[in-house]
């Protein structure tokens, strides 16, 4: 092609231009500001930003183990309290009134998950994390100098639980924040904490009340908790922007009541909350009525916990993968049977050391699998209210299964039997519940869920 060609070309390109430059311009333009608009418009929600991982995730979830070790594994613990006292301060009580300080633990601790809940919600996880070390390291050290049965129920039964909720919430909402894909994992992996808590410090306290003293025991275990809160406290993150709730919102929003979904949720967490505790409260002492030493009943607590450890980490595991509920709903049901079978013709030291291990993988599977099932079907910024809304529903039965099944010990004049019965019946009958939830989601019983 000649130069004489190219300038004609070039002549008629520029003429074409000239003609449609008014309108290509405008199209362009306009299709700019159309595609401009709607990126505007189309932010990232935070339920589809999850990091899944990196250093402040992983710090979270080390942070939460900790906290959760010194907390609820404490509270998992009150077995031996109660076989303790039973035995020294209050042996003239009957074992259901002194269950009741232990009860009240647990129904403090979950009343409180509404409340706290919100509050994290709102401020993130630091300052309910700070008043909570506070609390739970006072009522401890109050706790050692106690002697008189209401002195028990107000420092170890309530401000002890009002502290562990203070610390275990705002904890494991805040991995919540961080994870998504793998969030029963991480989750798994904080619980675990507590069953690592439920097998040191059976042990150490018996030690420590033995070779220290109760009060000095009770003042060494203060000072441990306070050394893990803080370091809990300092690792701990959210991702959610802190946002000050409006004086018109309510602290319990009842919108949550309406969905059914999470409402068979909680009615199924009911009944397995009624006789969940039971074992820990009364394993000791039915180890110990079965002619094992008092040293080795302590033990057994000690191997129901450890069992719960492996509870809380391979079933969470397992459900990134498998579903969440299809692991949830079994590990319930077969904790419930587990009680029902092994409990009940378990006499020797090995049959009870076998029902401990079975019952605390199955029941520390619940455990840690309750929470990633609700953060499952429930809006990133909604975490922390609903297992707020759940712990505070489920503390009322936790709150009566003790002295229930202390109860029925006394009417059967010292037969666990129907203790037992109802222990494993309410929990396999809670199982049926959220398998009913479950279904709802999606009737295909092959799918991840």
């Amino acid at each position: 092609m000649s130069a004489v060609d190219l300038e004609k070309c070039d002549t008629l390109l520029d003429d074409s231009r000239t003609k449609l430059g008014g309108c290509t311009t405008a199209s362009y333009i306009s299709q700019d500001r159309t595609e401009l608009s709607r990126a505007s418009t189309v932010t990232p929600s935070l339920d589809d930003v999850y990091p899944d991982g990196g250093l402040n995730a992983w710090i979270t979830v080390f942070g939460a183990f900790l906290a959760l070790l010194c907390t609820f594994g404490q509270l998992t613990s009150f077995g031996t309290f109660q076989s303790w006292y039973a035995e020294h301060q209050l042996q003239h009580l009957s074992p259901s009134t002194i269950s009741w300080i232990g009860s009240l633990q647990l129904w403090v601790f979950f009343f409180s998950g509404g409340f706290v809940g919100r509050l994290f919600d709102a401020y993130g996880p630091h300052v309910l994390m700070i008043l909570g070390t506070v609390i739970l390291v006072v009522s401890t050290m109050i706790t050692s100098i106690c002697t008189e049965y209401y002195q028990y129920i107000l420092c170890q039964g309530v401000l002890f639980g009002l502290g562990v909720g203070l610390l275990f919430y705002p904890s494991l909402a805040a991995i919540s924040t961080h994870f998504r894909k793998y969030r029963a994992t991480a989750l798994g992996i904080a619980m675990a904490g507590s069953g690592v808590g439920g097998v040191i410090y059976p042990i150490m306290f018996r030690r420590l009340f033995v070779t220290c003293g109760f009060a000095w025991g009770v003042r060494i275990s203060g000072f441990i908790g306070l050394a893990l809160c803080i370091a809990a406290t300092f690792m701990i993150s959210s991702r959610l922007a802190n946002s000050r709730p409006k004086a018109s919102e309510p602290w319990l929003d009842l919108k949550h009541l309406k969905d059914i979904t999470f409402m068979l949720l909680v009615i199924g967490s009911v009944f397995v909350s009624l006789g969940l505790f039971v074992p820990n409260f009364y394993i000791v002492s039915y180890a110990t009525e079965h002619n094992l030493s008092p040293s080795l009943a302590f033990t057994v607590l000690a191997v129901l916990n450890g069992g719960g450890i492996l509870g809380r980490l391979a079933p969470p595991c397992l459900s990134d993968a498998l579903g969440r509920f299809n692991l949830l709903i079994p590990s319930a049901f077969l904790a419930g049977l587990c009680t029902l079978v092994f409990w009940s013709f378990a006499k020797t030291t090995a049959e009870i050391m076998l029902y401990a291990i079975l019952y605390g993988f199955f029941s520390g599977a619940f455990n840690a699998l309750i929470i990633p099932c609700i953060a499952q079907i429930s809006d990133i910024r909604e975490i922390g209210v609903r297992i707020g809304i759940l712990y505070s529903i489920i503390s009322f039965p936790s709150l009566c299964g003790g002295p229930a099944a202390g109860e029925l010990l006394k009417l059967q004049h010292g037969s666990y039997e129907g203790m037992i019965a109802f222990s494993g019946a309410a929990v396999a009958f809670g199982s049926l519940f959220m398998l009913w939830s479950r279904l709802r989601i999606s009737s295909k019983f092959l799918v991840a869920l």
